[in-house]
């Protein structure tokens, strides 16, 4: 399950209508689509690992429609609260609610539909487990993430913990517990996705400081203190992703293959801190996409 504001910042007066995408682009927007494919793909990647023989699709599905209402209700009540910040960035003032196209209360009347559907999907159809891990995700982004974006850089890993649920539910999915297969998948998207997101913050510092959120530090105006966290956090990865090989739940193959992904990512992140550029942010950002899928495909298809 590839990634705000204290109070509600809704202005009064919401400006002037522009003619923009339909109905359907706005709402893959507001529920930032791209990710939930990537909730989909971790998800279904946590549902593989647990199982052991033939999958029970049925169960699958269910886990896989809850736990993506659920991050789309996250994606929605985020650009709910931060609609006014929005439109102080280029990169977000075009999205359905800080461009008019669509009014706020129908935005948080969505996000909590949302939200609500998706708990208790999980809830009926699956188990406990999974709609309480659920309910957490839309909590931590919503409640914590969200407004820590405005005070600190550490909002980053707050975000990262959140993003690295969606796995663990499909993993408890099959096994209700904590096993470690499911810290395993975890530790994986936590790790990945700090320097994923540390290379984005990095390209679009001066926007995100113009909008006021604090997404890096303020006296790391080299970019030095960013790119060894990014260095930092792949060394972590690295490790993470070699644990399920020594675990048991891949084979050598999966071995092989995550020493090669892993070097790349490495390189790209050392790359960022000796440049410390926007073209070297731009190649770990890049790296990172290629990076997670890869990775993820290899676990499941070299699965011991």
């Amino acid at each position: 399950m590839n990634r705000t504001t204290q109070e509600i910042a809704v202005p009064l007066e919401m400006p002037r209508v522009e003619a923009g995408p339909g109905i359907l682009s706005d709402l893959m927007a507001l529920t930032k689509a791209r990710l939930s494919l990537l909730v989909i793909v971790t998800t279904f990647v946590g549902f593989c690992m647990a199982s052991r023989g033939r999958l029970d699709w049925g169960l699958l599905v269910n886990a896989v429609a809850g736990t993506t209402l659920a991050a789309c209700a996250a994606a929605v009540l985020n650009q709910f609260i931060e609609a006014h910040a929005d439109r102080l960035m280029e990169r977000t003032r075009h999205r359905p609610l800080p461009s008019g196209r669509m009014r706020a209360s129908q935005a948080l009347f969505l996000g909590v539909a949302l939200g609500a559907a998706g708990v208790a999907w999980l809830w009926v159809a699956v188990n406990a487990l999974t709609a309480s891990l659920a309910a957490a995700t839309i909590l931590i982004y919503i409640a914590i993430y969200t407004p820590l974006k405005r005070r600190t850089p550490f909002c980053t890993v707050v975000g990262a913990i959140s993003g690295a649920i969606p796995p663990v539910i499909g993993w408890v999915t099959v096994r209700p517990s904590f096993d470690l297969g499911a810290w395993i998948l975890f530790g994986i998207l936590f790790t990945w996705q700090m320097p994923h997101f540390l290379a984005i913050a990095w390209m679009y510092r001066d926007e995100y400081a113009q909008a006021g959120f604090v997404m890096l530090r303020r006296d790391d105006l080299s970019g030095c203190a960013t790119a060894m966290q990014s260095l930092l956090f792949t060394v972590a990865l690295t490790g993470v992703t070699l644990v399920p090989y020594f675990a048991g739940l891949s084979s050598v193959v999966y071995l092989v293959g995550a020493l090669l992904l892993d070097a790349g990512m490495l390189f790209c992140a050392a790359q960022f801190l000796f440049q410390r550029n926007r073209p070297s942010a731009r190649r770990l950002f890049f790296a990172s996409i290629l990076f997670l899928p890869l990775i993820l495909g290899l676990m499941v298809l070299a699965k011991a």
